[in-house]
């Protein structure tokens, strides 16, 4: 849209450690991020989702408005979003308390895609975002996360203690600027000598405090 230009810069220009970027995301990369959703994959979880670039082409993918859930902390592109997908849940509050809210019952959700600006946010936040947003993603359910950087926006040491691998899904290079996607899916359980299976951690283990401030690259 013609005016999400500024939106967005206007965002950025008061909050730009919660925005994260001065304009809003393009095809290329609205394109990567929703490729492998489809119109049976919802219910969606959108964290981020900013004036709607991947809301957009989540329903091209087939994906029905009822069955979205757009979390955004911004009130201006709250208000924005609300008038563009009438019948989607659109949610006025911080992502990082996805671990207190109850937003489903049990968990339906098939795709978590996320717009947050991971890099500039501590590891407990991101840890509280994403343990609780995957706390609704049903088994074999996945949370697509893009970053600027030149690797997982979500730390080695995060990912291990949540159970979770990232895949590098691709790179919109044709995006401005060029950015990438991560696809964060639980592990594997893993056998024990005694043939039992290792219990995932818990929400509350993962929130005990991180001290590494490196970021390290995903697991591939």
């Amino acid at each position: 849209m013609p005016n999400d230009f500024l939106s967005f810069f206007l965002s950025w220009m008061s909050a730009p450690r919660r925005v994260g970027a001065i304009a809003p995301s393009g095809a290329a990369l609205a394109d990567l991020i929703t490729r492998e959703i489809t119109a049976s994959t919802g219910p969606i979880l959108e964290l981020g989702p900013g004036t709607g670039a991947f809301t957009y082409n989540l329903l091209k993918r087939g994906v029905r408005q009822q069955d979205l859930t757009l979390i955004e902390y911004g009130s201006d592109f709250m208000k924005l979003l609300q008038v563009r997908f009438p019948n989607a849940r659109v949610l006025w509050m911080d992502a990082g308390r996805l671990t207190t809210e109850r937003l489903y019952d049990g968990a339906p959700v098939g795709a978590v895609i996320s717009g947050l600006p991971l890099l500039n946010m501590s590891p407990r936040k991101v840890i509280s975002i994403v343990s609780g947003a995957f706390n609704y993603l049903r088994p074999g359910g996945a949370f697509y996360q893009f970053t600027y950087g030149m690797s997982c926006p979500v730390p080695r040491p995060i990912l291990d203690r949540l159970g979770l691998r990232a895949t590098l899904v691709d790179r919109a290079l044709l995006n401005m600027p060029p950015a990438a996607v991560y696809k964060l899916t639980r592990r594997p359980q893993m056998k024990l000598v005694t043939g039992s299976l290792a219990p995932a951690p818990s929400t509350r283990a993962a929130l005990e405090p991180i001290h590494h401030a490196r970021d390290y690259s995903a697991a591939r």
